[in-house]
């Protein structure tokens, strides 16, 4: 066993470094991945170490970048793209979900596209427009996506590993605003599944459901709850496409009560199927509606306002205490 502390930022370096050691089919390709390292640093001396025809800086264009990857997944290659910002890579979404989710079914299963993009997202970082969006759903609701996201380092490094070895395309979205905390990487560890969510901590009152940025926030609650008494259990969902519903209904059966938490808009978000499927299946367990704490119905605001916009500790905290008055 090796255990080792790093920033989530390190362990994707470290998890992409891995990868390309491992299969030179591996490429990365994005705007300033090379010299520069990437505007987050997380392609940081692969260039250096791999060479500039693994390790591709490319020109500033999205619908270009994700058609290249396309072109040489059906050669043999596995690209790993970079979008810069969240809300550069809608140039490219015609070449997301018109090509690269649809090219095994037309194809008859004959064509795999092995394709991780990659896309730091959130807010919280002061950025300006365009730079702190959440779009996980609109990529979420295209059949033939993988879509994920890890909360801590050690998701960060084995499952950019993980979703690089999957024969299907992989959208994963860093939580730009985690990349430097810290936690411990197992680099020997046999990894879970891609797609299993996990429970964080234990709790028998209610679930905190949440991926990404917002696993953090739903942690800081279910410590400040448990000083009143309350037991909330927290499961990070890790992936949102496909989306572990028997791991959620284990634990919403066990606690009787669910609050997803995510970034993203509340309206049509991640946490409206994950309520409407688990109230199918839990009806008869809940005691309380399924409730969504999540960002508000508009433009994401300028840096000033993105703390009002944003759900935070008090916003969680009115959500658990609203459903355990039920």
């Amino acid at each position: 066993m090796a255990i080792e502390k790093m920033s989530i930022a390190k362990a994707l370096n470290e998890s992409l470094r891995k990868a390309m050691d491992t299969d030179p089919k591996v490429l990365i390709m994005g705007e300033d991945v090379g010299k520069l390292g990437g505007v987050f640093r997380i392609t940081d001396g692969l260039q250096k170490d791999f060479g500039e025809e693994r390790v591709i800086d490319t020109p500033l264009a999205e619908s270009g970048i994700v058609g290249t990857a396309i072109g040489l997944a059906l050669r043999g290659y596995r690209p790993v793209v970079e979008i810069q910002f969240d809300g550069f890579v809608f140039p490219a979404y015609d070449q997301i979900v018109t090509q690269l989710a649809k090219m095994h079914a037309r194809a008859l299963g004959k064509i795999k596209l092995p394709v991780v993009v990659r896309i730091p997202y959130g807010g919280a970082i002061g950025a300006v427009e365009h730079h702190s969006e959440s779009p996980e759903t609109l990529f979420a609701h295209v059949p033939g996506l993988k879509v994920v996201s890890p909360s801590n380092a050690s998701d960060a490094y084995w499952m950019l590993q993980q979703a690089i070895l999957s024969d299907d395309p992989v959208i994963f979205f860093e939580p730009k605003r985690r990349y430097w905390d810290k936690g411990e990487v197992d680099v020997d560890a046999i990894p879970g599944e891609l797609h299993k969510a996990r429970v964080l901590r234990e709790g028998s009152d209610l679930t905190l459901a949440a991926y990404g940025p917002m696993v953090k926030v739903c942690l800081e609650a279910a410590a400040a709850a448990a000083e009143e008494g309350k037991s909330v259990e927290v499961l990070d969902l890790r992936s949102m496409s496909p989306v572990d519903f028997d791991g959620i209904q284990a634990s919403v059966e066990k606690t009787r009560r669910l609050v997803v938490v995510h970034e993203a808009p509340v309206f049509l978000g991640t946490g409206s199927e994950i309520a409407a499927r688990i109230t199918e299946r839990c009806f008869y367990h809940l005691e309380a509606p399924v409730l969504r704490v999540g960002g508000f119905h508009a433009p994401y605001p300028p840096a000033r306002l993105e703390d009002e916009y944003l759900p935070g500790l008090d916003r969680v905290l009115d959500a658990v205490d609203r459903s355990l008055a039920f």
